[in-house]
């Protein structure tokens, strides 16, 4: 794995961070809670996104409009059965989310889930710097490259990884406080 692969991997891997971190409820309406509700479209699990606009109106209100009112009942069900923790309100043309305040406690939880995904990230960083680490021993073992290279190498991979995991500490810190904001 050469460094402009290893950046260009630990780059996917802070935005696969924002991505879950987006998933996380603060409290506020956001349609990327729902980035991860999947319906059984005619046998086939459907992204919702693709099969409903999705706006918010409000900070508190979700609201989901099929293209296909066919699909409402589908959609309703999928959220239901979703870990997002929100009940559908169904008028036969479109799904209504209402976004309740959270408990000091349900706040505390999103927090530890928060960085729970931070270190998912961290340790994919420092595992895509230990397989570059161990291509660079390789090619200084093969003599491909000498010794001095090698140690640059080593210190450029450094230079990446902690600047990738210091982004995602950034990110967590930024959730964090929408989390814990009132």
């Amino acid at each position: 794995m050469k460094l402009a692969e290893a950046e260009s991997t630990m780059q996917k891997t802070v935005e696969s961070t924002q991505r879950a971190f987006n998933t996380i409820r603060t409290g506020r309406a956001n349609a990327s809670l729902l980035d991860k509700i999947t319906v059984d479209y005619y046998g086939s699990p459907t992204p919702l996104k693709s099969l409903a606009n999705i706006t918010t109106p409000d900070s508190t209100t979700i609201l989901i409009q099929p293209y296909d009112r066919n699909t409402l009942n589908l959609i309703e069900k999928a959220i239901s059965m979703s870990d997002v923790g929100l009940t559908p309100n169904n008028d036969g043309s479109l799904i209504r989310l209402n976004i309740p305040p959270l408990t000091s406690d349900r706040r505390k939880e999103l927090v530890k889930i928060a960085a729970k995904y931070a270190e998912e990230g961290r340790v994919a960083i420092r595992n895509i710097r230990r397989d570059a680490l161990d291509t660079i021993r390789k090619l200084e073992k093969n003599a491909e490259i000498s010794e001095d290279e090698a140690r640059d190498q080593q210190d450029k991979l450094q230079k990446l990884t902690n600047k990738y995991t210091a982004r995602i500490d950034e990110l967590l810190t930024e959730k964090e406080k929408d989390i814990t904001t009132v």
